[in-house]
């Protein structure tokens, strides 16, 4: 019998925050679990940022230099295959509990029709469980219906100060609302089937509920990884200099005003604690997940996969959100549990891998043959205990700054709007950051592991610099679009092989 499939995606989930990898703060007794009987991948990188650009390459297996997904609200192109139009394929209804942010491609729709409004669309191929938006109008709802009669405006997650819980409770929040959602639909399911739970949370705004609101104290926690002050840190280049300085407390903390850097080395310490209690909350709600699924049969039956979209910085380099180069914003969870290979429960992978690799991944578990080229590989030689050949050897992630609508960081910096975009080759010596328009840098890893020192201008690391720069260019090179490349007409006909 086909096996169920659960994705999971816990929006802006850092990497190194789950307890079964050392963190000594953060408790995920419930992911733990997870990967005590699946295989934790502890160098899993996104593939960029923000939020759509992220989710494309975690749906279409491609690298933000083909699907071109470049800000919230490129749209994109209707001729990429994804997880979900994959999936059906092999006889499953894909169904969606929460949000994919895909933008539709504009070609194929009139003008005048509302969703080209909105950059919130769905992933072509999935069915509707539960929609939850940016404007949580479907979450405020349940909210009232379960008695909060206020609840009608996003005003709901206002506090009294930093690190305070909202009126909501811990069986109110929006990670409740879907993973209830998820649990009736369950319920009813006569055959094997696809979900796609993609919670809200850890985003922001931050504040969380009790307990989790004073789960953590302020201050616990690993040392940042940023510069002694603003200052020193926004010197290191000009792009993090303009990016710093343009961040807003209201992108963080409902009803906040002003700059990101009028908050205290304090104020940053409450918001961690709160940001680790939003993570708290999410894996209890996890937990309420697993317990549904072998208390119903499905346990043994089901795949499933944790993961992010992207990370958040949280104070590193004196910054909040997600973008740019540094770790912080790139390195994510991955969990991939399969019953079939138990053989392989509890291993942790120290490889690099990327969010290109879930759709080819599903792919090769279902039977699938992807309909165009893929960036990614198949994680599932890891997943069943087994070494891949010739796997990567550096993380490679991408992030597009333009600014299409108003042209701020184009005149910013001077530049095009093809030119604002930065690549990053990442191993375990050394990072490179190629800017297209812009100085590059280069963090020796070893000696300066919080990447505060570029020395991309000293001339003792002028080789170094030049070997990553070859690198790569090598690995773009490579990653072109491959569809009818590996295809050639013969007299016999069309001669393929896509796996050489």
């Amino acid at each position: 019998m086909k096996p169920n499939i659960l994705l999971i995606t816990a929006d802006q989930w850092r990497g190194d925050c789950l307890s079964t990898i050392g963190h000594p703060t953060v408790r995920t007794p419930n992911i733990d679990a997870l990967a005590r009987e699946g295989v934790l991948f502890r160098r899993h990188y996104a593939g960029t940022a923000p939020c759509s650009p992220a989710r494309a390459t975690l749906y279409t297996g491609l690298y933000q230099a083909n699907h071109r997904v470049c800000q919230n609200g490129s749209p994109l192109d209707a001729r990429f295959d994804n997880l979900a139009l994959a999936s059906r394929r092999a006889g499953y209804d894909p169904t969606l509990f929460g949000y994919t942010d895909v933008s539709p491609d504009p070609r194929s729709v009139d003008p005048h029709d509302p969703v080209l409004t909105s950059y919130e669309g769905v992933l072509p191929g999935f069915n509707l469980g539960q929609i939850l938006l940016e404007h949580e109008k479907q979450w405020l709802s349940w909210l009232r219906s379960k008695g909060r009669t206020g609840a009608l405006t996003r005003d709901v997650h206002r506090t009294e100060h930093l690190g305070a819980p909202p009126a909501y409770s811990s069986d109110e929040t929006q990670t409740a609302f879907l993973t209830d959602a998820f649990l009736a639909w369950r319920e009813i399911q006569d055959r094997p089937w696809f979900a796609h739970i993609s919670f809200l949370r850890p985003h922001p705004p931050f504040c969380v509920p009790e307990p989790y609101a004073s789960m953590f104290a302020p201050g616990d926690g690993p040392a940042y990884a940023r510069a002694a002050d603003r200052q020193d840190e926004a010197d290191v280049h000009p792009f993090l200099r303009f990016a710093m300085s343009s961040q807003q407390k209201s992108s963080f903390v409902l009803g906040a005003e002003g700059p990101v850097s009028d908050w205290t080395a304090a104020d940053i310490d409450r918001i961690r604690a709160t940001y680790y209690g939003m993570i708290a909350e999410v894996d209890a709600q996890f937990g309420r997940i697993v317990s549904a699924l072998r208390d119903g049969g499905d346990w043994d039956k089901t795949i499933i996969v944790f993961t992010s979209d992207h990370a958040e910085m949280m104070g590193d380099h004196w910054s909040l959100g997600k973008g740019g180069y540094h770790e912080g914003s790139y390195h994510i969870p991955l969990v991939i549990r399969d019953p079939a290979a138990i053989a392989a429960a509890g291993r942790q992978v120290d490889a690099f891998t990327s969010a290109a690799d879930i759709m080819p991944t599903l792919c090769e578990r279902l039977g699938l043959m992807p309909r165009n080229h893929q960036d990614g590989r198949s994680l599932l030689p890891f997943v069943t205990g087994h070494e891949p050949e010739r796997w990567r050897d550096a993380a490679f992630f991408e992030f597009d700054f333009r600014d299409v609508v108003n042209a701020t960081r184009e005149a910013q910096f001077g530049l095009r709007s093809n030119e604002c975009n930065l690549s990053v080759l990442r191993d375990e010596a050394f990072k490179y950051v190629h800017f297209t328009g812009m100085p590059p840098l280069l963090f020796d890893l070893k000696a300066d592991p919080m990447e505060l020192r570029n020395v991309a201008e000293d001339p003792a690391f002028l080789a170094v610099r030049l070997l990553y720069a070859e690198k790569l260019l090598a690995l773009r090179a490579a990653h072109l679009d491959q569809t009818l490349a590996f295809t050639e007409l013969t007299a016999e006909g069309p001669v393929s092989r896509p796996t050489v």
